[in-house]
């Protein structure tokens, strides 16, 4: 039981039974003195000396657990979390060798191990990054090619869930909802006219005719249905005069892991990488849950431990009221940016779709998400996803005693927070999925490697903010 105690509650208690075996052996001490005396004597002033002894022994032993935990223990944790930064996230940061300068010769040979790493970790870095250019210029080929192409295409695993879809693909279903991988095909069209489709596919090299309808049936589209060998599926939509407009290019966005996800079943057993996530964020008209709105959201996927470009949520909200100045200064949202624009109850369902099937991610999460509950009943909508909170998260990294502000994270984690777009709900949102990232195989690393192990240790923390998942 003790082995799953944080390092510092167990120096804790450690001092907390060498204060109470001092008391008890005052105790017995004086007892037996008491007791051997040739002349009955009085208890009080036995019982006196003890309390005193107590009162001092106690004050003793407290004031050397605080000169043990601030020199000793806390140097410890940050050592021990700074290493993991650097060997589960490829984060390079300098040790503290001055605050652990009571480690002995720890700190520094730690500071050397890290050094010989990261020297490692660079010149890897180095080929990637030219690997991951010269993909880059290809994908941009590539996408440049799909663009230009008159027909939309979307790849189904055998599950009928997304898997790739390009810009056309994409401008078709933004007509819908939001685009996103791993989403099923019925979330955008009617599964009752593609199932029959389906069943009258023979061999791979079949293609079947099909019209495709949303599932209110005011637009339909006239597409192709094709088997593929790896049981998946390829539907291509041609291009009607209205979408044949000049289409900004856009990343071909694909997640090939997709083709064989494993069935998710109970998800406090499911894998953080085969969790998808979507952190977002809200600029508010003031700090209250209860009294205030929001007046701009913003979110970003997490799909397979990476970021999905391309796929992010970006809306100002019409709070119904004027925005005050003082908000204003923060988030730099004014009521001419939101006129017009949907108010909570469109752009929390518009939301709501974009995080179907997902776990919320969001740095103080009670305050965003009652937000959005409280306007659960007008949206028709239920906000009672997983929730992960990266207040939460960097607690159980970094300990509960440190800064876990976005700031202080971000520059932990060396994730770029650039001041323009911070106290922008997509900025803030973006530093947020970035940071959880960094996050996740540091999780994995301390041994947290399910969704399930990863709340229960956040709660853990719940002296520091409230963890949703109940």
């Amino acid at each position: 039981m003790f082995a799953t105690l944080s390092l510092r509650l167990r120096i804790f208690l450690f001092f907390a039974l060498l204060a109470l075996a001092g008391g008890a052996l005052a105790a017995g001490a004086m007892a037996l003195g008491w007791a051997r005396a040739e002349e009955a004597l009085p208890a009080s002033p036995f019982v006196t000396a003890f309390l005193v002894f107590a009162f001092l022994n106690t004050g003793l032993v407290l004031g050397i657990w605080l000169l043990f935990d601030e020199n000793i223990a806390k140097p410890i944790d940050r050592l021990s979390a700074n290493l993991r930064l650097g060997a589960h996230s490829g984060v390079q940061t300098d040790l503290d060798v001055h605050g652990a300068r009571y480690l002995g010769d720890l700190a520094p040979a730690a500071q050397a191990l890290s050094r010989t790493a990261s020297a490692s970790v660079t010149d890897m870095a180095t080929r990637i990054a030219r690997e991951t250019e010269r993909l880059r210029v290809e994908s941009e080929r590539l996408t440049a090619v799909l663009t230009e192409a008159p027909v939309a295409t979307i790849l189904l695993n055998s599950k009928l869930e997304i898997v790739l879809y390009d810009t056309q693909a994409a401008d078709v279903m933004s007509s819908i909802a939001h685009p996103r991988l791993r989403a099923p095909i019925g979330d955008y069209f009617d599964t009752e006219v593609l199932n029959k489709a389906l069943t009258r596919l023979g061999e791979a090299s079949v293609e079947v005719p099909v019209t495709l309808r949303d599932s209110s049936g005011s637009q339909r589209f006239d597409a192709r249905l094709k088997a593929l060998s790896n049981d998946g599926y390829m539907i291509f939509i041609d291009s009607k005069p209205a979408q044949t407009r000049r289409l900004a290019p856009r990343p071909l966005v694909f997640d090939f892991d997709l083709m064989n996800r494993a069935e998710i079943k109970d998800i406090r057993d499911t894998p953080l990488r085969d969790l998808c996530f979507v952190a977002f964020d809200t600029e508010t008209t003031g700090l209250s849950v209860e009294k205030d709105a929001i007046v701009q959201i913003g979110a970003v996927r997490v799909l397979n431990g990476r970021i999905v470009d391309g796929e992010v949520f970006d809306s100002y909200v019409n709070p119904g009221r004027p925005i005050p100045p003082a908000s204003t200064r923060i988030h730099r949202v004014t009521d001419d940016h939101v006129i017009g624009a949907a108010d909570i109850t469109a752009a929390g369902r518009a939301l709501h779709h974009f995080a179907r099937d997902s776990v919320l991610v969001a740095h103080n999460a009670p305050f965003d998400i009652g937000l959005l509950q409280k306007h659960e009943k007008d949206m028709g909508v239920d906000w009672s996803h997983p929730v992960l909170d990266t207040v939460l998260l960097s607690a159980v990294v970094f300990g509960t005693t440190d800064d876990h502000s976005l700031d202080t994270l971000c520059a932990r984690l060396s994730v770029d927070l650039p001041p323009d777009t911070r106290h922008t709900a997509l900025g803030d949102a973006r530093a947020t999925a970035e940071a959880l990232v960094v996050l996740l195989p540091i999780l994995e690393g301390k041994g947290l490697r399910t969704f399930g192990q990863v709340v229960e240790e956040t709660q853990r923390h719940g002296r520091l903010l409230e963890d949703l998942n109940g």
